[in-house]
């Protein structure tokens, strides 16, 4: 197998505040005459009326997808007020891209129709290569805040097949207000953009999080299934209820506390996290993940984050090599976790040792489960093989 050129993924980002001047460093970084596709990441604090008309303009017809963010992942680790973008050489990848407008009605139909059409976008653009199955991954970008994921991410899996997925939901830095994601031009909520990457490239979709399960167990006794609002944990109020299991004043439940003390519903042998997203004043807790009457919630115990990272990394990368680029979809309370720790230089200088390039999400989706307290994403590999995911 043979490398692939230094161009094949190139990564920038920019921390003007200025959306022109963001766009413009982005775009003089990316810019080649084999650039073929480019998927950025963006603070909510930016205008983004302002940077979509300023992207259009400096990538003009190019393909260009992206979302907002709860912080990016630069070449400097963790960030924050920036503009991230990873630009992909068409000689080496062929992507297409669909948007979903409306994901209530996002039926079985629709994925299939969906899928087809992205791997026939794949195919028209491919340079050298046939996509498959064994050569192909798709990256997901929904808003965080529509509540939807869960059934958008379900049924696309199921029309995917064996083909890998990946992704993130869409932040706002924690104000809980609205997510945007980015195609065609424009910023879009109550939306999900569908990517599709065929791939001369070796790499490996991945999910990995530090969570084990401690004994403590919490039933969902009364919710609002389709808000993600708990009202009851063990027939009482259920801010109460949570703040007396791990031990922390109801008053003083914030973001810290619901990083630190996870919960998680088993399916099967696995457990997947459950995030908190705030309490309410009615003494129920918002979640950013589905939950419903009966489930049993188990208590998480954090292990050494930086540990299970290196880990998982050095094990792909035993196999791939080094890497061009990781695209990672971070949990935002992995963030918060780190930041409280002040283990955010120790983190950052791990992120930059493994080229990984992304964002802080309200959510992750990982082969049609959406899950929290991950760090999900795809380890590109500088060699050309079977693209094996």
């Amino acid at each position: 197998m043979t490398a692939a050129p230094p161009q094949a993924v190139l990564t920038a980002y920019s921390d003007a505040r200025d959306e022109q001047v963001a766009a413009r460093q982005i775009a003089e970084s990316l810019i080649h005459p084999n650039l073929g596709f480019v998927l950025f990441f963006c603070s909510i604090e930016y205008d983004l009326d302002r940077l979509a008309d300023a992207l259009n303009g400096e990538f003009r017809d190019l393909p260009i997808c992206g979302c907002t963010s709860a912080g990016e992942i630069t070449a400097r680790g963790y960030d924050r007020n920036t503009l991230v973008a990873i630009g992909f050489d068409a000689r080496f990848f062929s992507a297409g891209h669909h948007l979903i407008e409306h994901m209530d009605g996002f039926g079985l139909l629709d994925a299939q129709q969906l899928t087809d059409g992205l791997l026939s976008q794949c195919r028209e653009r491919a340079q050298g290569l046939t996509p498959n199955e064994d050569n192909t991954f798709v990256l997901t970008l929904l808003d965080g805040l529509s509540v939807n994921e869960e059934i958008v991410i379900a049924t696309l899996n199921a029309a995917l097949g064996s083909i890998p997925s990946f992704g993130g939901s869409a932040g706002d830095d924690y104000r809980l207000a609205q997510t945007y994601v980015y195609c065609g031009g424009r910023f879009y909520s109550d939306a999900a953009i569908v990517v599709m990457v065929s791939t001369v490239l070796d790499f490996e979709v991945f999910s990995t999080h530090h969570l084990h399960p401690s004994t403590p167990k919490l039933v969902v006794t009364a919710a609002d299934a389709e808000r993600r609002v708990v009202h009851e944990l063990d027939a009482e109020p259920a801010a109460l209820a949570y703040a007396r299991l791990v031990g922390v004043p109801v008053e003083q439940l914030d973001d810290v506390v619901f990083a630190r003390y996870p919960l998680a519903v088993r399916i099967n042998d696995h457990y997947y996290a459950r995030a908190i997203q705030k309490a309410n004043r009615d003494m129920s807790l918002s979640f950013y993940c589905a939950v419903e009457n009966g489930i049993v919630l188990t208590a998480m115990r954090n292990a050494s984050l930086h540990d299970n990272l290196t880990n998982t990394l050095d094990d792909i990368e035993s196999r791939l090599g080094p890497p061009w680029v990781v695209i990672g979809c971070d949990c935002c309370l992995r963030r918060a976790e780190l930041e409280a720790d002040e283990e955010i230089p120790q983190a950052s200088e791990l992120l930059r040792q493994h080229r990984v390039v992304g964002f802080c999400t309200y959510g992750e989706q990982y082969n049609g489960m959406h899950i929290n307290h991950t760090l999900t994403g795809v380890v590109i590999g500088r060699k050309m093989g079977a693209g094996n995911g």
